[in-house]
């Protein structure tokens, strides 16, 4: 019953071989080797155009790093109020561009159009004093385990091409968001206006895989240098090649995340069959944000039940009381049907 994040599960089993296999040859260092080619054309036939791929090891890095490549002097970057690289990458991102963030708020985890677009009314470029608006950062899917829809997407997206900033989405469940719209990767970024994509492997099955992609490859022209600064070029570069050419061989990622999400599927529902327990609002992707009374959710612990407590958002629908707590729940690649029955079986019991 490990639901307290997909950062806990291990690595497909696919995955794993690739990498032993890899691991018994020698190739060429510094992302040059074949397998580093012959995965970056593969990414080119995923988005349906030429991209520009960096693999790097993390998603704070994959976050902070695209938005330092498109870095503007005293820039600042909108982001969702709640959104990860506002709230827990410990300023990594300010870090490395150079840049701050400014929360945009908006219900169950997304901008609002409306206050994005007043949010960057009030950085003109030539506001010396405040500093000038410099980018936009959406994720997807969202903290809050909601989705912003193609629609959304764009509209965000045509707001901040009509103010002449880039446009990054971080894609840490970036798999989970797609199978969930059932729709293509060309779709969810670049076709709705999207210039840069965290492409997150790490939580859907990888051991430690990232890949930033540039939609417009004049964008990367200095992005390389970018990478060695910060110390995330690797020289054994092939082995998150390796890792994604399996997690991408057979659609093994997009199955992964099909599983990750009908596992939630299957925790929604029968939490919204307890008394005890309700969900704290609609999602839909592979987290489970719930709402249980304390007695149940020690009992879980108590059994063996991984599970993080939850700050409540500014747009809680309904109030946690004082004997309650609000949790949240993370199914991956690895979670079982008996793992879930187990856990609505305590909180039922509870």
């Amino acid at each position: 019953m490990f639901f307290a994040s997909d950062n806990w599960a291990g690595a497909h089993p696919a995955i794993n071989e690739r990498l032993s296999r890899e691991s018994t040859r020698f190739a060429a260092a510094y992302g040059t080797s074949d397998l580093d080619k012959a995965v970056e054309a593969r990414f080119n036939e995923i988005f349906g155009r030429e991209v520009s791929v960096y693999f790097v090891s993390t998603g704070t890095a994959a976050n902070s790093l695209s938005l330092a490549s498109v870095a503007r002097v005293g820039g600042v970057v909108f982001s969702h109020s709640e959104a990860h690289v506002i709230e827990d990458e410990c300023g990594a991102p300010d870090f490395f561009s150079n840049m701050r963030m400014v929360p945009v708020d908006g219900e169950n985890g997304k901008m609002d159009p409306a206050n994005l677009a007043s949010g960057i009314a009030g950085f003109p470029q030539d506001s010396l004093h405040h500093g000038r608006a410099a980018a936009v950062t959406l994720t997807q899917a969202t903290e809050s385990g909601t989705i912003y829809t193609l629609d959304e997407i764009e509209t965000l997206s045509t707001i901040a091409k009509a103010n002449g900033l880039p446009v990054h989405m971080d894609g840490a469940r970036f798999a989970n968001a797609l199978v969930a719209l059932g729709t293509t990767p060309a779709e969810m970024t670049w076709k709705r206006g999207v210039d840069i994509l965290s492409f997150g492997g790490t939580k859907n099955g990888c051991w430690c895989a990232e890949a930033i992609v540039f939609f417009n490859p004049e964008l990367a022209k200095d992005f390389a240098f970018i990478r060695k600064r910060a110390a995330q070029l690797f020289s054994k570069t092939r082995f998150i090649s390796a890792q994604f050419e399996a997690y991408l061989q057979d659609d093994l990622w997009l199955v992964m995340a099909r599983h990750a999400n009908t596992m939630a599927d299957r925790l929604r529902a029968g939490i919204r069959s307890l008394n005890s327990t309700r969900l704290a609002w609609d999602t839909t992707s592979n987290e489970v944000f719930a709402v249980l009374n304390k007695a149940s959710a020690e009992a879980a612990q108590a059994r063996g039940a991984k599970f993080y407590d939850w700050p409540a958002p500014h747009a809680m629908p309904e109030p946690v009381k004082d004997d309650e707590m609000l949790i949240r729940l993370v199914t991956s690649f690895a979670t079982t049907e008996e793992d879930i029955d187990q856990f609505l079986s305590i909180c039922k019991a509870g």
